[in-house]
């Protein structure tokens, strides 16, 4: 059973709302690349598409009062505790909500739960994709700017060797996402599919940060 075009279009319009006022790192053009490249991944996977485009709409929804709490709370577990109100209104067989809602729960990094089903795993890989090669590295810079957080303090490698999570604290410059979180993400990758992007939009982003410590110290 496959979830309507209608009602995905209503589903869309609910989500939009949770985005108003967002910030640029994960706003609604953030949910609109996820579920472009999740179109694309699911495609080659064989993923339900009307499954995982619903769980794309809704992945973020939670992500906003997350950043305005400065992480006191997980944005994936209310994220699926907000879509679990907004689809029970429209009688979805359980199978399919209970997927949608593990696709939510699943996708974030910084969490014990894994992605189990094929969507769950498109999603992540989708929204992991998200936040490395070019466009990670904006999404990068204007999430700490959303802190408010120095461009870099030059502790951050041997900060990260400690692997404690420096997330929303005052060492988490947009330099200390990428050494703890941004370069690791290619071999966090689940798909085939997903894995043959991740390469380059990796070296690109390493080659950036490499750059970027070149010109902090000087060298031409």
């Amino acid at each position: 059973m496959k979830i309507s075009r209608e009602i995905i279009q209503k589903i869309e319009k609910e989500a939009k709302k949770f985005f108003i006022g967002a910030s640029g790192c994960h706003d609604w053009t953030h949910v609109e690349r996820v579920c472009n490249l999740a179109m694309n991944i699911g495609k080659k996977e064989k993923a339900d598409l009307s499954v995982l485009m619903v769980a794309c709409l809704l992945h973020d929804i939670g992500r906003k009062e997350e950043m305005v709490s400065r992480g006191k709370f997980c944005h994936a577990e209310k994220g699926a505790e907000l879509a679990n109100k907004i689809l029970k209104k429209y009688n979805l067989d359980q199978n399919i909500l209970d997927n949608i809602l593990h696709c939510i729960i699943s996708h974030r990094y910084r969490n014990n739960n894994i992605p189990k089903t094929i969507e769950a795993k498109v999603l992540f890989d989708a929204d992991k994709l998200d936040s490395i090669g070019a466009v990670g590295i904006g999404r990068d810079f204007l999430f700490a700017g959303y802190l408010r957080h120095a461009l870099y303090t030059g502790n951050e490698k041997k900060l990260v060797k400690l692997k404690k999570d420096k997330a929303y604290t005052v060492d988490d410059t947009a330099i200390m996402e990428y050494e703890f979180k941004l370069k690791n993400i290619k071999n966090k990758i689940l798909t085939k599919t997903g894995k043959k992007i991740a390469k380059a939009r990796h070296d690109f982003m390493a080659a950036y940060f490499n750059r970027f410590w070149q010109e902090v110290r000087g060298i031409e």
